[in-house]
């Protein structure tokens, strides 16, 4: 299921706006780190997460109007995640990204870990010079989850120890982190109370679980053209997911090709078979339901109008990504 531009007609305009804004700034004198940032973000995206702040202002703005300082915290939150991506998929050896070469296999690994370094570095910038102690201290703190996730996952691969409490926790780090910071980072930039920010932080944090899920779940079941990247990619890199962790309870016969490493052609293939025939995927989709629910229930119900509408509807595209 595509995302819809009529889910996103209340910021369409800002979202095009931001994409202009995005290319001026990653300004570098240097030509490969521009040639290597821009590359990413000329492939797109589905700019879920600075939707999501936009929407998140117009929500809890005074007169529904987004700031430039909000607008700017989109365009930071964008950054941040397109260099996080660049940096994953340096550690997973993912040549295709968003459905293009990826940077490092386009350009190189050095100027990959350079541009994503670049790119951390030019989103702090930019988010000291909102002047805003608090929303520093809040989205500063992803960076470092983000570190966490990744050295999490490194030294769990191919664990068949972990437990979905210990996925749910590194799925936080890596992907959920972002979503809900920002959300809580564009609410205190209309000033709301500390409830209201707690709330959207809420929202954020179990959207971005949600979508981590159903991200999992398509690596077994999706396509190359839905996902943007090949495939059973995780289980290849020795990430174990939902999908396959809830498989394991009912098909012992996965611990003998995850404790060999899929090192066989067919390893991968034969994996996928065996969760499409057990309840994992299902209970994998269970799970991420009940991120969306509790989503939605952080919601105020004081809150009516069109944005709140359009937050709920993305809410529900991330759960019938499947579809």
């Amino acid at each position: 299921m595509a995302m819809s531009n009529n889910i996103l007609s209340p910021i369409q305009s800002d979202l095009v706006t931001l994409d202009t804004n995005l290319k001026k700034m990653i300004g570098t004198k240097n030509p490969v780190l521009y040639a290597a940032a821009e590359h990413l973000f000329e492939a797109g995206g589905k700019r879920i997460r600075p939707a999501i702040v936009l929407l998140v202002a117009q929500i809890t703005s005074q007169k529904k109007k987004i700031s430039d300082e909000q607008r700017r915290l989109a365009e930071i939150t964008e950054i941040i995640h397109t260099a996080s991506l660049v940096h994953d998929d340096v550690l997973d050896e993912c040549n295709i990204r968003r459905g293009v070469n990826s940077v490092h296999n386009t350009f190189s690994t050095k100027i990959a870990v350079l541009a994503g370094d670049f790119l951390f570095a030019q989103s702090s910038w930019y988010l000291a010079n909102l002047n805003n102690l608090e929303v520093v201290k809040t989205i500063s703190k992803v960076i470092t989850d983000f570190a966490e996730g990744e050295v999490r996952q490194g030294t769990s691969n191919f664990d068949t120890k972990i437990s979905i409490d210990d996925y749910i926790e590194k799925s936080f780090y890596k992907t959920a982190s972002l979503i809900a910071a920002s959300c809580k980072g564009s609410a205190m930039l209309s000033y709301s109370s500390e409830s209201v920010q707690n709330k959207f932080y809420l929202y954020g944090k179990h959207l971005g679980l949600a979508f981590q899920i159903i991200d999992d779940i398509l690596d077994i079941v999706g396509s190359h053209k839905t996902l943007g990247k090949p495939c059973g990619s995780d289980l290849k890199n020795g990430n174990l997911t939902s999908p396959l962790i809830f498989a394991l309870e009912e098909d012992k016969n996965l611990y003998y090709l995850i404790n060999r490493e899929f090192q066989n052609q067919e390893d991968i293939n034969k994996a996928i078979d065996m969760i499409k025939n057990t309840n994992g995927i299902n209970k994998a989709q269970d799970l991420a339901e009940e991120h969306i629910q509790a989503a939605l229930h952080a919601l105020d119900n004081k809150y009516s109008n069109e944005a709140k509408k359009t937050l709920q509807l993305i809410s529900n595209y991330i759960i019938h990504r499947l579809k």
